[in-house]
């Protein structure tokens, strides 16, 4: 796949798609019973080697983010989350960016946040009810933050996460949540951590909003996923884990003397170059 090579700041080459289609191709993977994986990148290079593999959309990890950043998840600023968003909005791929609780403040000041994002070009947003002391939000007032993201940037997709399945004692929050996210505007619905198919199925057909699952290795199918109604499989921050593992893996190899497994096969200095085509200067 080739990749437009746009120099930082710069406008977009002639041909490559404005961001007002790519938000509405974004919009329209979202088919329920047909989901797409939407894999998530946390730099330059990871976000380009996705798009060369195939992959329709990318969405941000904020843990990726973040620990490239020397900061814990949830401790992302304003400026962390909004870097590598300007980045990847120059790729020829609709681009979410995970902006997690909407990096402290209020309405207004997510709102803000929302409209700069808007403004470099991404597709959507991902703003979840998790704060980052490990409490959920009132519902109300994360109906406000939608709402006021909304109003500041119309335009973007906007997911509604809610971490009632993540975190323990708060199952039968879901649905109260997720219809007060529905009443504020919201886009779509993300619940990580839903993998029972009854409870799946049931928030499918619920609730009038495309439905994201998170991948879990061994536990999510996405032909079964279909079936249930889903419209969207994101990886969160497994990529971003696996290839950590997998540089570490190399170099205990590279200790020992010995090849890690696949590791002739690994891409190329040239390959790897091109891979910054779209941001260099």
């Amino acid at each position: 796949m080739t990749i437009p090579s746009t120099a930082p700041g710069a406008s977009r080459p002639e041909g490559a798609a404005r961001p007002a289609d790519l938000r509405e191709r974004f919009r329209a993977l979202h088919r329920p019973g047909e989901p797409f994986v939407l894999p998530n990148a946390w730099d330059c290079a990871s976000a380009a080697a996705l798009v060369a593999a195939g992959f329709p959309a990318l969405g941000t990890t904020s843990l990726g983010v973040a620990c490239a950043a020397g900061l814990p998840d949830a401790g992302a600023a304003r400026e962390e989350t909004l870097r590598p968003a300007r980045s990847l909005a120059r790729l020829p791929v609709p681009v979410t960016v995970d902006v997690e609780a909407g990096s402290g403040g209020g309405p207004q000041e997510v709102a803000r946040l929302a409209a700069r994002l808007d403004a470099a070009g991404v597709a959507g947003i991902n703003i979840e009810d998790r704060r980052p002391d490990g409490t959920l939000a009132d519902p109300a007032a994360q109906g406000e933050l939608i709402r006021a993201v909304k109003d500041a940037a119309p335009h973007l997709f906007v997911n509604a996460r809610t971490d009632t399945h993540w975190l323990p004692g708060h199952r039968e929050q879901t649905g109260r949540r997720l219809a007060a996210y529905v009443a504020a505007g919201a886009d779509g619905l993300f619940v990580p951590g839903l993998v029972e198919e009854g409870a799946i199925r049931s928030v499918a057909v619920e609730f009038p909003r495309p439905l994201t699952v998170l991948h879990l290795p061994g536990r999510t199918v996405p032909e079964r996923l279909a079936e249930l109604g889903v419209a969207r499989i994101s990886t969160g921050s497994l990529l971003f884990r696996a290839a950590v593992d997998r540089a570490v893996e190399v170099a205990l190899a590279a200790a020992r003397g010995a090849d890690a497994p696949g590791a002739a096969g690994t891409t190329a200095y040239a390959t790897a170059l091109e891979w910054s085509a779209p941001y260099a200067p």
